[in-house]
């Protein structure tokens, strides 16, 4: 019954109506900065989308299901010790694991590990610290792993099935976080909600994660391997 009300909820004035929409203005924020950027300076990168374009595009897609749970930990604030612990767990792990593969894949472990590292642990403490030191520990040890082995991981398939894999990993990631918004809605649908706010923090972290992902994509420092 609760993933019916949960289902109902996604088309109503509430927090949970805000996820897709959530979605569609990361989305729309991230392929406009693309665009920009393509514009002004990556048309000149001869190659540039059959080189870059897939793992550029599935980074964007990655951001954008993160995103919407993000959000939703925003609009309650404080949450027991064992949910903030699978709050930052589970968006640490996410999408240092996403952004770590995506950038291993075309810089190499160690440049893609880093990457995925400080992206998967910033994410994963500031929204684990809602709960307490536990949260953030468990945010900070899941991004810690989840850069780590999305970059090894992007390495060691890089001559077997890269780009497939990607797929199905994004995928399973993305029911991964699925599963955490239904899980956030059953931790709050008696909650009364404490922050409220429009897209403009969904757009300026949508443009920074993008921005600074297809540099590092298209102009950050690679390993050997890949010069």
């Amino acid at each position: 019954m609760t993933w019916r009300e949960f289902k109902k909820a996604l088309r109503e004035d509430c927090v949970e109506g805000e996820l897709v929409h959530t979605i569609i203005i990361s989305l729309i924020t991230s392929f406009i900065t693309l665009g920009v950027m393509y514009y002004i300076n990556l048309r000149y990168i001869e190659n540039f989308f059959p080189k870059y374009g897939y793992f550029i595009f599935f980074s964007i897609l990655s951001y954008a299901i993160v995103l919407p749970s993000i959000r939703q930990v925003r609009a309650f604030k404080q949450f027991p010790c064992m949910t903030s612990m699978m709050i930052g767990m589970t968006i640490g792990m996410m999408i240092g694991f996403l952004s770590g593969f995506y950038v291993g894949a075309t810089n190499g472990m160690f440049w893609g590990g880093v990457f995925g590292m400080s992206v998967g642990i910033l994410l994963g403490v500031w929204n684990g610290h809602y709960g307490g030191i536990m949260g953030a520990m468990e945010g900070m040890m899941a991004g810690f792993m989840g850069g780590l082995m999305g970059a090894m991981t992007a390495v060691m398939m890089f001559n077997d099935n890269l780009i497939a894999a990607g797929i199905i990993m994004f995928v399973i990631c993305g029911t991964i976080m699925l599963g955490l918004n239904y899980m956030l809605f059953k931790e709050t649908m008696n909650e009364e909600r404490v922050h409220s706010e429009d897209n403009t923090f969904t757009i300026i972290l949508s443009l920074i994660l993008t921005g600074v992902t297809i540099w590092m994509i298209v102009f950050g420092p690679r390993s050997l391997l890949l010069q």
